[in-house]
């Protein structure tokens, strides 16, 4: 009876204090995609992805409804840094949807025009909002609906000590009019409040937690190691130092301790050797996460052996390596000599027939490839030719009749009509291809089909192709497999090293498409191919997880391009949508939401592709 009588009365409380109202709210996840398309169609940063920000104490005064209720004292506010626009998960400041979801759209708005980021927080979010309402006028009445909105739900000034009225009077000023406040004046009592969130604007990202904690030679934890839950709230979070455990023979636990949760308190106590469940749940209850690094790893569900094979069992190593350069969008530089291609072949692929299973689907390709393959034609009125053209030598003696000199031949001869392209196929062979897809296929084992059915397809068109694999570990290993060389023909030996493949590290793909487009653009031909396969987005051990990765991938892309080439990517990844446009432009790949149709639409998708 107590539980319901006081969930009763916190929901009274909670909406007579107002500024929250569920039946409106709108979330990000239902407006995230169309927030990215205008952000970037306001022209804001292509490259920077859309996230959930996360709710923080602001500590400004609030309505004593509020107190009593206990709400408010957390808010989401939407801030950007060099790689992220972050917007609150959910907007329910107005009692209106409609008022909510033109919040959206208006951070998205003010973000694509924040620029004057390195300007104090009150001139920033003024500069930002008038350039917005400058370029798009069309805004402004969508603005001042949310203004006035949102000066309902404040505190007046009225209600405030002289110092914090003085701010939130220019405040108003400032959202009213962008542009006319020159500063905000100071706090002089100690007991003074900060001034309310503004919804409207954009907050400064915390330079302690945009930065990343990996370096870009420092070692991540494996990739898939443990079995972390993923959750969609984003955290605040401060990077420490590990403090030095000057007591290690000391256990930090009483057992009469309650088992609470708090902040972080500077202390270096030994691991549990097993893993919390509750983690993600104490993880919302804190304010700020504090990460460290200690050369540590916690316990893991599945341990992943990333050290490289010996030479006697790993495959076999093509010249000493190829350097190759990397892009680094943060300097605007282009990093000479940054990577290492290490070309290799498989060293115990036996020659093999094709795969009994794959049969009846290849011959089904091969008749339809065939009719793309070159055909022989008559050419006529030639100078030489097994056959008499009858119509040439009439023209002819015609012309030799009127006193004129015959400027054509009386021949037929037969000519073959070559189809003018060459295609590299690059296909993903990191360890991400070894999940599964169904109880009996790997992601790995579909990649392997659909290379042996492109293969045969493209030989009955008598195309010259060349099949490579690719993945990485770290930026001075690159693992660059050959499996079919343009030069070689297509036989037992390529079908034998396309079995032979696996899984294999990370997907540094930036120096894959750069070493596929020199061997491709060797090749005489006046249509060339880049066609790249792949399961999910740029990554390795290093910062290359992040804009990093997708930047050198984009400027590798537009180097592929600057050399005649034409890079399509085809991918299984359902989440491509959200960086794949960014990568190689809107109609530069494919998306196969059912990773088992890849074999029999890779082929179609290269018919495609090379009609246009």
């Amino acid at each position: 009876m107590e539980e319901f009588i006081g969930k009763i009365w916190h929901n009274w409380v909670t909406k007579a204090a107002g500024g929250h109202y569920p039946q409106a709210a709108v979330k990000l996840a239902d407006v995230e995609k169309t927030a990215g398309i205008l952000f970037r169609a306001f022209g804001g940063d292509p490259g920077l992805k859309v996230a959930a920000a996360t709710a923080e104490q602001h500590g400004a005064r609030r309505h004593w409804l509020q107190r009593l209720a206990g709400s408010n004292e957390k808010v989401s506010q939407a801030r950007r840094d060099a790689e992220t626009l972050r917007l609150p998960p959910e907007i329910a400041a107005f009692p209106e949807k409609s008022l909510n979801r033109d919040l959206y759209l208006w951070l998205s708005a003010i973000a694509a025009c924040d620029i004057a980021r390195h300007r104090p927080w009150f001139i920033r979010n003024q500069q930002a909002a008038l350039t917005a309402l400058q370029r798009y006028p069309g805004l402004r009445p969508r603005y001042e609906r949310l203004v006035d909105a949102h000066l309902a739900n404040r505190i007046p000034p009225e209600e405030m000590q002289a110092d914090e009225a003085a701010q939130e009077t220019a405040l108003r000023q400032a959202m009213r009019q962008p542009g006319s406040i020159d500063g905000l004046p100071p706090l002089s009592s100690k007991k003074s409040r900060p001034p309310q969130p503004v919804l409207l604007w954009l907050i400064a990202a915390d330079q302690a937690t945009a930065g990343r904690l990996a370096d870009p030679d420092e070692e991540l934890p494996p990739e898939g190691s443990g079995n972390p839950e993923i959750a969609k709230e984003a955290h605040k979070a401060e990077q420490v130092e590990t403090p030095e455990n000057k007591n290690p023979m000391l256990y930090m636990f009483r057992a009469e301790s309650l088992p609470t949760w708090a902040e972080y308190v500077r202390v270096n106590r030994a691991y549990d050797d097993d893993e919390d469940p509750n983690a993600k749940d104490a993880a919302k209850d804190l304010d700020q996460l504090s990460l460290t690094r200690d050369s540590q790893t916690a316990k893991s569900r599945v341990k992943f052996d990333l050290d490289l094979p010996s030479a006697a069992e790993d495959d076999t190593p093509i010249g000493p390596g190829i350097a190759l350069p990397e892009w680094d969008y943060r300097k605007a530089v282009m990093q000479e000599k940054h990577c290492l291609i290490q070309p290799m072949i498989a060293r115990d692929a036996e020659p093999a027939d094709l795969p009994a299973e794959l049969a009846a689907t290849a011959k089904k390709l091969r008749g339809q490839f065939a009719a793309l393959a070159p055909q022989r034609r008559w050419l006529k009125a030639q100078p030489d030719g097994p056959e008499l053209d009858v119509d040439a030598c009439v023209r002819n003696h015609a012309d030799r009749a009127s006193g004129h000199t015959p400027d054509s031949g009386g021949f037929l001869a037969q000519a073959r009509c070559e189809r003018d392209l060459a295609c590299l196929l690059l296909a993903d062979l990191s360890m991400s291809t070894d999940a599964p897809i169904s109880d009996s296929h790997r992601i790995i084992d579909v990649i392997r089909d659909s290379l042996l059915l492109f293969s045969e397809a493209l030989t009955a068109t008598g195309d010259r192709f060349g099949i490579y694999g690719f993945s990485s570990l770290r930026r001075q290993n690159i693992r660059f497999h050959l499996l079919k060389d343009f030069g070689k023909r297509y036989d037992a030996a390529s079908r034998g090293r396309i079995l032979a493949v696996k899984p294999g590290y990370y997907t540094r793909m930036g120096a894959a498409i750069r070493q596929a487009a020199n061997i491709l653009s060797e090749q005489a031909a006046s249509r060339r191919l880049l066609l790249i396969i792949t399961d999910g987005k740029p990554n390795d051990l290093d910062l290359y997880d992040s804009r990093y990765g997708i930047e050198d991938t984009r400027m590798a892309v537009h180097e592929a391009r600057r050399m005649g080439l034409t890079p399509f990517c085809v991918t299984i990844d359902r989440e491509a949508g959200s960086y794949l446009p960014y990568l190689f432009g809107p109609a530069g790949f494919c998306v196969i939401r059912k990773p088992e149709e890849l074999p029999r639409r890779l082929p179609l998708l290269y018919v495609q592709l090379t009609r246009q």
